[in-house]
């Protein structure tokens, strides 16, 4: 079987490997020639744990190849990925731009029958527009070849995408004809031996299910923020909270985790998306509305729990980040809670010393006058609070006589509550952390 997928970024590149793993025939195409030169010479454009083994593996092996002649991609292949990016416009609506030109793009080149399947995240109905698209087109060139559409969503975790994709909760197709359904189900064969779940659907389904997981997984992620506010005013351990109420099966643990709120490329963009594609419809989601701006507000009590740890006084103060990437084990900055916490601080006057295992690139392009550094340590020299932003394991044992002795005053903000209250105060810190 052989398999294109147009777009090689997270999404793209990390299906287009994984579908190779499975024995598949993969060609990646995109329209950037610099991105697709470097991938061709094994230079992977993003960070995620297990990528470029698989990328070389599969490369080497001639199962995964890389192009910029999306014709001739399209040409050789049964199915057709559409994986390029739908960011969120300023006012929540998802564009879709790119997945028109995508469409249109397939409808110029359909030379027979093919399945084009809509892996990037979408609102209800663009599976159908996608159809009318490529239809359009057609007709444009008298072309009566044929073809179905199908909505396979991605729920790849950023930083376990290879294990999330090979070993996952579930599967969902959303196919309108037999035909699709039969092709789609073939080419996930590899994963039914290990029983992972299929779940065959409508078209509009397969399309709203992704938004409707990530809108909840946020939902967890808003309530235990506000569980953990109302724990510091009442002295209460959001931990102990979050373990009591995740061991009720109803419930579960995951994302019970008190911290500076959600970021990435997915919950902000997501739960923005099905809150404005809802008021369209007339039918307002107003836990959703909630959850983004608790969210929203989340940050900005970071920047005050930091401001408190200086006393108010934040002008011509140092202040040290652990931690830069919206989560550990990518490089992902985008919508990234450091983004909002570094700014405000800056904009109060502090001078901004951080250091991320894999986001200092991206990191300088994005946050002015932000000052790098080699390492960890590097970001204690002479800061006057040291701030915890995203839980990097290597942030988890860190030498605390040596940070002490690095700091101008013996502060730690611990945003993630990576390390227990009572020990770092033992330790001659003044150790503030969230909800406990």
């Amino acid at each position: 079987m052989n398999v294109c997928i147009i777009g090689t970024g997270y999404v793209g590149l990390v299906t287009g490997s994984c579908f190779a793993e499975f024995g598949v025939q993969v060609v990646c195409a995109d329209n950037d020639a610099a991105k697709v030169a470097a991938l061709q010479a094994g230079r992977i454009p993003i960070y995620e744990p297990g990528l470029e083994p698989l990328v070389e593996r599969n490369a080497r092996e001639g199962r995964l190849s890389f192009t910029t002649d999306t014709k001739a991609a399209i040409e050789a292949s049964l199915l057709v990925f559409i994986a390029v990016p739908t960011p969120a416009r300023s006012d929540g609506s998802t564009d879709l731009s790119a997945v028109e030109a995508v469409a249109r793009e397939i409808g110029r080149c359909l030379d027979g029958y093919k399945v084009v399947v809509t892996k990037s995240t979408v609102p209800v109905g663009t599976s159908a527009k996608v159809k009318g698209w490529i239809n359009e087109e057609l007709e444009r060139s008298g072309n009566s070849a044929h073809f179905s559409v199908a909505s396979n969503p991605e729920f790849l975790r950023e930083g376990a995408a290879i294990s999330d994709f090979m070993r996952p909760d579930r599967v969902v197709i959303g196919t309108e004809d037999d035909q699709a359904t039969a092709i789609l189900k073939d080419l996930y064969r590899p994963l039914y031996l290990i029983e992972a779940p299929i779940v065959l659907t409508d078209i509009a389904s397969a399309e709203l299910a992704k938004y409707a997981a990530n809108a909840f997984l946020a939902t967890k992620v808003s309530f235990i923020n506000e569980i953990a506010n109302l724990c510091e005013e009442v002295g209460a351990d959001v931990h102990a909270i979050s373990r009591g109420i995740g061991l009720d099966r109803r419930i579960g643990s995951k994302f019970l985790h008190p911290g500076p709120g959600f970021g990435g490329s997915c919950f902000p963009k997501d739960t923005r998306s099905i809150a404005h594609f809802a008021r369209e419809c007339g039918r307002s989601l107003q836990i959703v509305e909630t959850v983004i701006a608790v969210n929203d507000k989340q940050r900005q009590l970071m920047v005050d729990k930091i401001v408190a740890a200086l006393d108010g006084e934040v002008a011509g103060k140092t202040i040290g980040v652990l931690g830069l990437s919206f989560k550990p084990e990518t490089d992902d900055m985008r919508d990234s809670p450091s983004l909002d916490i570094i700014g405000g601080l800056q904009k109060l006057g502090a001078k901004v010393r951080a250091y991320d295992p894999q986001a200092m690139e991206e990191a300088a392009k994005l946050i002015p006058e932000l000052v790098v550094c080699e390492d960890a340590y590097d970001a204690c020299r002479g800061a006057d609070v040291l701030v915890i932003v995203t839980e990097w394991n290597q942030f988890r044992m860190l030498d605390l006589e040596r940070v002490k002795s690095l700091l101008n005053r013996p502060t730690i903000v611990d945003l993630r509550n990576i390390y227990e209250p009572q020990p770092m105060r033992d330790a001659g810190f003044d150790y503030v952390c969230v909800g406990r």
